[in-house]
């Protein structure tokens, strides 16, 4: 096996392991029917809004240890906190006690969970400079998987060996996490830099569109397409994540589905993450990263207005996974939009900033949507909301393509009148 399809191989078992948060509806039912458990569903849910945020706060300023310590030690880190998040977890589920699942599963699993995701993005990029978009779609399709398989285990493999008690399940879970993430990262190391320079050359004779300038992450800092594309990504979590958080309530509280079916629609859900992240970064490499996200807002403001008007299951759903597909793709379009417009100097750290959007995302979406059903006893008035703020993202993704195209046609030229 060619070694960079190995290291993709390696970064897809770490992104499954810390995948598993997407099937947090699945363990928020579990925790709810637990008989010694009064929380309501806002206070239940503010345990992934936390953890989203820690995810995205770790990602923002670990970044820089990716590049200088290496992804086998943020990788080791990342195995240690996660494993001991979601142990930590069971433990406060076993004690009752709230404060406690916030600071294990949000707090402590949360800094792991963005550990995790940023330790093999900056190292595959180096590695697929000629395939970007196929090797980030590949890296966090297994992200977008995660919550499939944990679900799975969860309804399926644990209580036929007996294990039906979440608080115990969790513990078990941790552990497993634990051991796939460390095995995972072992293997991960970045390329040397003849690699690098050899692809360069090679790079030469093909058609391969150059990067739009190469910058560290304090040039980047002042260029306002940063500033466009965390906004960009900032509006596709918020509208994915408040879905994710509440979808098996929402699916019995809005088109009646059985628990045992909004689990499984939960289950389908992640499949749309995982597919959207593969299926929408191989398109963005024909069509580019510009126009693939500009295709988002549009796609989703149609979604989100289909779900303020039905109650029809296959509408209902259709457009759930529409929604889901999207917000898998933007998370694998991140990185290679990155290396587009900024280069490859810095890009952890780039994307580590960029992923702030996320914390910002996982605090704010998930709250506004159980709180707005729990005081008004409908999804409606959030769901408005977030059709509001995918207009205003349509309206900068069309600036920001129209910018780059204009920027390119520049370079373009100078570089025909220096030749």
């Amino acid at each position: 096996m060619n070694k960079r399809w190995l290291y993709a191989l390696c970064a897809v078992g770490i992104h499954i392991s810390i995948g598993s948060i997407y099937a947090w509806s699945q363990i928020a039912v579990a925790i709810k029917n637990q008989p010694n458990i009064h929380w309501g569903l806002g206070d239940i849910t503010v345990t992934f809004s936390i953890a989203i945020f820690c995810l995205g706060i770790a990602a923002a300023f670990m970044g820089k240890i990716v590049e200088t310590k290496g992804p086998k030690f943020t990788g080791l880190l990342s195995a240690l906190l996660f494993g001991l998040g979601l142990i930590g977890s069971g433990v406060a589920l076993k004690n009752d006690s709230l404060w406690l699942l916030y600071l294990t599963y949000g707090a402590i699993g949360g800094v792991g969970i963005g550990l995790g995701y940023i330790t093999p993005v900056s190292t595959l990029l180096k590695w697929f400079p000629d395939k970007r978009g196929l090797a980030m779609g590949l890296t966090v399709m297994g992200f977008g998987f995660g919550a499939v398989i944990e679900i799975f285990v969860l309804r399926t493999i644990l209580p036929a060996l007996g294990i039906t008690d979440i608080s115990t399940q969790l513990m078990i879970l941790g552990v497993i996490y634990f051991v796939l993430i460390f095995v995972s990262s072992r293997f991960l190391v970045a390329p040397s830099e003849e690699f690098i320079q050899s692809f360069k050359q090679q790079a030469n004779h093909k058609k391969v569109q150059s990067d739009l300038e190469s910058l560290n992450a304090t040039e980047a800092l002042k260029r306002p397409r940063f500033y466009g594309l965390w906004l960009l990504l900032f509006i596709n979590v918020s509208c994915g994540i408040a879905l994710i958080s509440v979808a098996k309530f929402m699916g019995h509280d809005v088109i009646n589905l059985s628990l045992a079916a909004a689990a499984f629609m939960v289950m389908i859900m992640s499949v749309f993450n995982g597919i959207g992240r593969f299926l929408w970064a191989f398109v963005s490499d024909y069509l580019g990263r510009p126009v693939v996200y500009t295709l988002f807002f549009i796609i989703q403001i149609f979604c989100f207005y289909v779900l303020t008007k039905t109650h029809n299951p296959v509408e209902f759903q259709l457009a759930v996974f529409a929604v889901l597909s999207c917000y898998g793709g933007g998370f694998s379009l991140v990185p290679a939009y990155i290396g587009d417009i900024f280069g490859t100097k810095q890009p952890g750290v780039i994307h580590g900033y960029i992923l702030s959007a996320w914390a910002a995302a996982g605090l704010f979406a998930p709250t506004l949507i159980a709180y707005t059903k729990q005081f008004t006893g409908s999804y409606t008035g959030a769901l408005y909301v977030f059709m509001a703020f995918l207009a205003i993202a349509l309206v900068i993704s069309v600036s920001m393509l129209r910018g780059i195209k204009k920027s390119r046609l520049t370079a373009m030229n100078l570089a025909s009148s220096n030749a």
